[in-house]
């Protein structure tokens, strides 16, 4: 048994180093200024705002909640800090602008935990692997703190990036000598080399790996892939308690959520698989994970993971000399050749599970390289030896100008993801939220009395920004245009559907689509404009006769700006706030700067 001392020094260099990932996290997290994916927000902090603040919040609810196609705990985490950060600032006293950027930035400093506990994790899982303290589990530690895709992803609310983290750590106390090839007493050896001092012991650690798992395979499904390819057979084996416990808690929050009882990984699997949902939102070639998804996520690091993938792969991974051996004494050449082995299956383990995920979701068509990104902890554990080996300490030249390269690369990559590409979405409910709060606070010193709601309209792709977790006040009115999926349409029907976004655009495009519905220009020209009543668009009866109501801003992306710049010239609006959007963009759509025409008061 280690002494006390012995597991606070063992214990003290990783608190250590967690502290420095939180603190580089929380930057990383608030410094973020881009857009990425829709599901950061309408997957997890739309649902958390209706569960905070009620149905009054005008959150944006969209069909996959009202199928029970997701599980509710996600969100369910975030609606406690959100709660939790209101009451703080009602408790303070807190205005409201201040308030409202608490609640902003709040999601962001919670998620930059999980990420900070994903690098630390993955470094302690690679130290299992490599030998603590060796030069590939500090390797393994740069690669995930310098990965531009980390800097770009982790600190996002996305599920993907919760699931990342619960799998990292359940793989770290996954009991992986149990895989060795050995028994008796060499078993036991295997055990003391490849736990650390502060670990659980084997049966509670393997319960707690088995209740991230669980709740890992809740929020994506897909991640049982991952502990299929890592053991099957003891995973089945496990404590029915541990199973039974994530099973309840789950379905207690869907049925509070949802209202009734429900399964959502299985709602999951058969709207996905069964009905093919998922190609309604984009299809991609069979070999695009190879091609383009994995080198999104490893960037520099795509030679180095080759190399330790085909290494760990043929089982010839060289030992590490610099491997540091727990044992009370020296070790002898047997102890050092069990651990060896130990370290041959882990990595063997991690390069198959790798494999397993890609060409399995390589099947499916609808892809996103966020769904592989479980697997990055992983290939950079294999990337590490040979990044070790490339940079020994007495490096020449040649390969430290080399490292120094691909560092660089990283960090132009991770600054123009994070600070430039996609950032007008973000900036412009910033802009509206802070015109809104500027036109209260002067309606309210003024007059005493509140004025009417800002009323917005995003004619934009569907989802192209966030929604309630940035516009924060319920008095910002705001619609958009929508994409909800053909639910229940047969298959032959689906190819000519169109959804509310493909309206706007298609032929003959967006002059044709604001004759249709919105009303008379006119009404903008010389009548002033009134209080759009957007929430009637949800009855499909009371929408074919309703025209809606001109807003007192329209945010669009440049792309469309001579259009409705024609077509509303008599109008009363004018621009009023542009902000960079991109330099390019994979959609037409939106290509340029996002734009804000406010109409002038009459």
């Amino acid at each position: 048994m280690p002494s006390t001392n012995d597991s606070a020094r063992a214990t003290g260099p990783s608190a250590s180093v967690f502290s420095l990932l939180l603190a580089f996290r929380i930057v990383n997290a608030l410094t973020l200024r881009t857009f990425f994916q829709p599901d950061e927000y309408f997957q997890s902090l739309e649902p958390a705002w209706q569960l905070a603040f009620g149905e009054s919040s005008n959150a944006w609810i969209t069909w996959e909640w009202r199928t029970q196609l997701r599980s509710s705990l996600h969100p369910a985490l975030f609606a406690a800090i959100y709660r939790v950060a209101a009451g703080l600032a009602d408790l303070c006293g807190l205005t409201p602008p201040i308030k409202a950027e608490l609640l902003v930035v709040t999601p962001k400093v919670t998620q930059a935990v999980f990420a900070a506990l994903l690098d630390c994790y993955t470094w302690k899982l690679a130290g299992k692997v490599h030998g603590r303290g060796s030069r590939a589990a500090l390797a393994t530690l740069a690669l995930s703190v310098c990965s531009p895709w980390q800097w770009f992803c982790s600190t996002r609310t996305l599920s993907n990036c919760l699931e990342t983290t619960l799998t990292s750590i359940a793989l770290y106390h996954w009991p992986w000598y149990w895989h060795s090839n050995v028994s008796g007493r060499d078993s036991k050896k295997v055990e003391l080399l490849v736990t650390d001092e502060q670990d659980f012991g084997p049966l509670t650690g393997l319960r707690l790996s088995l209740l991230l798992a669980a709740l890992a395979c809740v929020l994506r499904p897909t991640n049982a892939l991952i502990w299929l390819s890592v053991s099957a057979p003891t995973l089945w084996q496990a404590s029915n308690r541990l199973r039974s416990a994530v099973l309840a808690c789950s379905a207690t929050s869907d049925r509070l959520y949802y209202g009734v009882w429900t399964l959502p990984p299985v709602q999951f699997l058969y709207f996905n698989i069964a009905q093919s949902l998922a190609v309604f939102y984009g299809k991609n070639r069979p070999d695009y994970y190879f091609t383009e998804g994995l080198p999104l996520l490893l960037t520099t690091a795509v030679p180095f993971a080759i190399v330790g993938l085909w290494h760990a792969l043929k089982g010839s991974l060289s030992r590490d000399p610099n491997v540091a051996v727990k044992s009370s004494g020296q070790s002898s050449t047997p102890e050092r050749a069990i651990q060896h082995q130990t370290q041959q299956v882990i990595l063997s383990r991690l390069a198959w599970t790798s494999l397993t995920m890609t060409i399995t979701l390589s099947l499916i068509s609808h892809k996103e390289v966020r769904f592989l990104y479980p697997i990055l902890p992983f290939l950079h554990i294999l990337s590490a030896q040979p990044l070790a080996a490339f940079l020994p300490r007495s490096a020449p030249t040649s390969h430290k100008a080399t490292i120094f390269s691909l560092l660089t690369i990283n960090l132009l990559l991770a600054g123009y993801t994070s600070q430039i590409h996609q950032r007008g979405v973000i900036d412009v409910l910033s802009h509206l939220r802070h015109k809104h709060e500027l036109r209260h606070n002067l309606a309210a010193s003024t007059q005493g009395t509140q004025p009417s709601n800002t009323t917005v309209a995003f004619l934009m792709p569907c989802h192209s920004t966030p929604w309630r977790s940035h516009l924060v006040h319920p008095s910002i009115s705001a619609w958009a245009l929508t994409c909800e999926p053909p639910l229940n349409m047969p298959l032959s029907d689906r190819a000519t559907y169109l959804d509310e976004a493909d309206q706007f655009y298609i032929k003959p495009g967006p002059t044709a689509w604001l004759r249709a519905n919105m009303e008379d220009v006119q009404t903008v020209a010389s009548g002033g404009s009134r209080s759009g009543q957007h929430w009637a668009r949800q009855d499909p009866k009371f929408k074919r006769a309703y025209r809606r109501e001109w807003p007192q801003n329209l945010v669009f992306f440049a792309q469309l700006e001579g259009e409705l710049g024609e077509y509303l010239s008599a109008s009363r609006y004018r621009e009023c706030w542009r902000g960079f959007n991109s330099h390019f963009h994979d959609d037409s759509r939106r290509v340029g700067d996002v734009v804000v025409w406010c109409l002038d008061e009459a």
